[in-house]
């Protein structure tokens, strides 16, 4: 009997919902299901199914070789609601990484994954659909290592606990920070993430230094993004940042003590320079931690900055497996950035950014999209979008957000397009979007109604139309509102100094002088509020 895995869910059983090559969505209600689990629809995400065929091409093995541990599985379950028709093989792979950790009940999450992937391929794919195998077909638990496992856990956890009270009897502060730190460890293995939390968080009040205090927010940061708890990381952030610049000074404070110790020799220098490192790849982890924070919640301007600002992936040391690929990094931040960045900062943000050449190497296809972007080539940046869109709706912490960034880039694309033109023939705007007449008068009304474009369609001649603006009218306007607000600003600057001047400035009683009664008196006076 496998245990812990009501523990193991950070999230509630999603709703379905499939894109079909065309790019439309089609929902399936299991809203009772979520009911019936306790959860409110609103909460309940809607993961999209994704094609894995020819025009949508997805290598899992290459894929999921870039992850290791907890997040390697996770990704997996994800990929086998998402992808059903390569149901099978994730979770042929997935039972292989469940056997390399310490946490069993992670085979009943992703078994309950490729039921409801089977589920749907029974039910939406139609009869020609290819039937997914029996899971016990593919690869089953070993038992033996599962009961090996357990026992572990139960030792270890036991054994920690242990050392946790002999230290806290004895008073050892720092053996109690560290035995925290160590059973935080132990529970975020075996996925028991609220303990793991709680024992990270104790440790905060035994941290004597603050290197302490910031290997702590690091750890808490980690388990956040396993969690995908995005509201929270920002708060850890601003712990960890201030943490960092303190920990920098004291280590500047003593370099520069061991220097003028040792100024013959260059090892002073040499310490300063791996403290600098040492900032540089923390500082690269707290960027990152908050770039995953503003997309998660929508912001993806700021997600764009942030992902900018990230060093290379060396810097952000075992992060990259444990947590994310580069690769995840280079599609993150070009997404953002063509969806919020004006289009004449992305050459120098994007392709001349010298950090960033370094991940678009990992996604080839990048390099591709941006150029075409900026190339005006609107048709081949959709179509690439529309390629890759399985490599994209795959990623744990992309796929809610895909949907809305393809259409913030389509939203902007159709903008660029039209603004050199006074008008245009929809059918033109057909032929260079790849669309038909009917979807491109359909998305160009959408953008007039958001006010995004100034403009209306003529839809019997099937044309799109400027708004015809008489700029010197509009100047001419501007500077006669401005001319009055100057001119009645002025009139009652030269009454107050009348008024001044003819010594009928009210003074308060003696004893009740107080500047708001002197101000509230003059302007009833001056408002005729007197007698």
């Amino acid at each position: 009997m496998i245990t812990g895995a009501s523990a193991l869910v950070p999230h509630p059983r999603p709703l379905y919902s499939s894109i079909s090559s065309t790019g439309e969505t089609m929902d399936i209600d299991i809203i009772e299901e979520a009911q019936a689990a306790g959860v409110s629809p609103q909460s309940v995400r809607k993961p999209i199914i994704a094609l894995v065929d020819d025009a949508h091409p997805f290598d899992l093995e290459g894929y999921i070789s870039n992850y290791t541990g907890r997040t390697a599985i996770e990704r997996l379950i994800h990929i086998v609601v998402t992808c059903p028709t390569i149901a099978a093989e994730a979770y042929q792979l997935g039972v292989q990484h469940i056997h390399q950790s310490r946490d069993p009940g992670l085979y009943q999450n992703l078994l309950s994954a490729y039921e409801q992937a089977q589920s749907y391929t029974q039910s939406q794919l139609g009869e020609g659909a290819t039937v997914l195998p029996d899971p016990l077909e593919i690869a089953q638990l070993d038992t033996r290592w599962m009961d090996e496992t357990l026992a572990k856990n139960t030792a270890d956890r036991g054994k920690l606990e242990v050392e946790l009270k002999t230290y806290t009897n004895n008073m050892i502060k720092e053996s109690i920070r560290m035995a925290h730190r160590d059973l935080g460890d132990f529970y975020r293995q075996v996925g028991d993430y609220a303990t793991s939390l709680k024992h990270y968080t104790k440790s905060r009040e035994f941290c004597t230094t603050s290197q302490h205090v910031l290997e702590m927010c690091l750890s808490v940061l980690e388990l956040l993004i396993e969690q995908r708890n995005y509201s929270h990381l920002s708060t850890y952030v601003f712990k960890a940042d201030a943490a960092l610049d303190a920990a920098t000074a004291a280590a500047n404070a003593a370099s520069s003590s061991e220097g003028a110790a040792t100024s013959a020799t260059g090892a002073a220098g040499k310490k300063k320079a791996a403290s600098s490192a040492e900032r540089d790849a923390v500082q690269s982890k707290l960027d990152l931690a908050t770039a995953l924070s503003y997309m998660g919640q929508g912001s993806y301007e700021k997600a764009g900055q942030y992902f900018l600002k990230i060093g290379p992936a060396k810097e952000l040391g075992d992060w990259i497996g444990k947590l994310i690929a580069p690769g995840d990094i280079t599609i993150y931040t070009t997404l953002c950035a063509l969806a919020t960045f004006q289009r004449s900062s992305i050459k120098g943000r994007l392709l001349e950014n010298a950090t960033f050449s370094l991940y678009i190497e990992q996604e080839p296809y990048i390099r591709e999209l941006v150029q075409a972007y900026l190339n005006s080539n609107f048709k081949v940046v959709l179509e690439l979008l529309s390629r890759y869109s399985t490599r994209h709706y795959v990623d744990i912490h992309l796929a809610p957000h895909v949907q809305n960034l393809t259409n913030l880039i389509r939203n902007w694309a159709v903008v660029l397009y039209f603004q050199p033109f006074a008008t245009i023939r929809l059918d033109r705007m057909s032929a260079a979007f790849g669309w038909t007449v009917e979807e491109v008068e359909e998305q160009v009304v959408g953008l007039i109604q958001s006010g995004e474009i100034q403009g209306r369609v003529d839809s019997q001649n099937k044309i799109l139309q400027a708004k015809q603006t008489d700029y010197r009218a509009d100047l001419v306007a501007r500077s006669i509102k401005l001319a009055n607000d100057i001119q009645a600003t002025n009139r009652k600057l030269l009454l107050r100094m009348r008024l001044q001047q003819a010594d009928l400035v009210i003074k308060p009683p003696k004893g009740a002088g107080h500047h708001g009664q002197l101000q509230g008196t003059l302007a009833e006076f001056m408002t005729g509020g007197g007698d």
